[in-house]
């Protein structure tokens, strides 16, 4: 090992140096990481198309933790106990997510707290990273209110947010007229070909709505609601038979969208039914650098969150650059297929020479990325 790698350190030393982290360090990480991701996507492929669409997606996580001497650790939502990680993930419809920003807080801490702040940082991560053209944020309801819509309209950026049936939402719903409904492709849907539409229990319908109206007038918004709904079937009366009885009346579940991205009714709602893409990343990272958080100090484990980030957006950045279909596999594919390399140490004319397996499957992707990584010379910045 020493031949091949310098300054191997031990686990051990690693932790003490990330339980001398503070708050400042971590942030001072935490821009690190930012310059390094806008950095990866001037030399590499990692957003493809962000000049013309981009998506930045919010969301948190709990990690459970385990033990009585985690620093903040507590129980959330989820009932769960740990700490909470806030994520923000940059794509665009061609390339795989990468994470533009993160923050870990106490675990009983609520969804939207610090959000408005971490999106600030995660916008403005994605305009150095190029992304010039439309740029659409994307969030649960969690993170539905007036602090999250301002941030995105400093930055110029659009919103697609999931609204909560709030009393107001609610009545808003009631006014669409039962015409207005279109019927969507959903899973069991079925193509009519004599009326050329989809027969499915989903449907989904638009209305204008003003929201926040319980702040002052300056801070109120207008923009679009469009309301999914689909067909709540009881199990128990579904089929008409002996021993059942039918459906009195239909019965519906609505998922609103609040949204002022200006693609058509179904391309929008289609579009924000994608935010589920950071469910991904989350399952990515736990499966990864997050299957625990090493450490009972709450900074050093906020340090090794930001590590984690570099250390994903590295990967991806790999796949990338080896190209193929590797540019859009998930990461636990990508340190099997290109830095898990088995590999054998060769001396030849003064020389050290690793020999791959014979028929080793994954040699072409690994000979791009090492040609493209070390021999291609990098962008001249503008």
């Amino acid at each position: 090992m020493p031949r091949l790698f310098e300054q191997v350190r031990a686990p051990s030393t690693l932790g003490t140096f990330l339980r001398r982290f503070r708050f400042g360090h971590v942030r001072q990480l935490d821009a690190v990481a930012a310059a390094l991701l806008a950095r990866l996507a001037a030399a590499t492929p990692i957003l493809p198309g962000a000049a013309a669409v981009t998506f930045l997606d919010i969301d948190d996580t709990v990690r459970q933790t385990y033990g009585y001497a985690k620093q903040g650790a507590g129980r959330g939502y989820s009932g769960v106990n740990g700490l909470n990680a806030l994520l923000a993930v940059l794509s665009t419809p061609l390339s795989a997510p990468v994470l533009a920003a993160t923050r870990l807080r106490k675990g009983s801490t609520n969804s939207a707290r610090g959000a408005a702040k971490l999106l600030a940082d995660a916008l403005s991560t994605a305009r150095r990273c190029g992304a010039v053209g439309l740029l659409l944020v994307r969030a649960d309801s969690a993170y539905y209110g007036y602090d999250i819509v301002a941030a995105c309209r400093r930055a110029g950026a659009r919103f697609s947010l999931t609204a909560r049936l709030t009393p107001t939402v609610v009545a808003a719903i009631t006014t669409i007229p039962d015409t207005a409904w279109t019927p969507i492709r959903y899973p069991r849907a079925i193509y009519d070909e004599d009326e050329q539409r989809w027969v499915s229990d989903a449907e989904v319908a638009e209305i204008g709505f003003t929201a926040f109206t319980s702040r002052c007038k300056a801070e109120h918004v207008t923009a679009r609601l469009i309301v999914r709904r689909v067909r709540r079937l009881n199990p128990a009366t579904a089929p008409t038979g002996q021993g059942h009885q039918g459906e009195l009346f239909v019965a519906y579940r609505y998922h609103a969208v609040f949204t002022d991205n200006a693609e058509a009714m179904l391309a929008a709602e289609a579009t924000h039914r994608d935010h589920a893409i950071i469910e991904q990343v989350i399952a990515e990272l736990k499966n990864g650098p997050l299957a625990h958080l090493p450490s009972g100090v709450f900074t050093a484990n906020a340090a090794w969150l930001s590590c984690a980030a570099i250390a994903h957006n590295l990967t991806r950045a790999a796949g990338a650059l080896a190209g193929g279909r590797h540019a859009r596999s998930r990461t636990q594919t990508l340190r099997h297929q290109l830095i898990d390399t088995p590999a054998r140490l060769a001396h030849s004319a003064h020389q050290q020479v690793l020999h791959l397996p014979v028929d080793w499957p994954w040699e072409p992707g690994l000979d791009e990325l090492f040609r493209r990584a070390l021999h291609d010379p990098l962008p001249i910045p503008a």
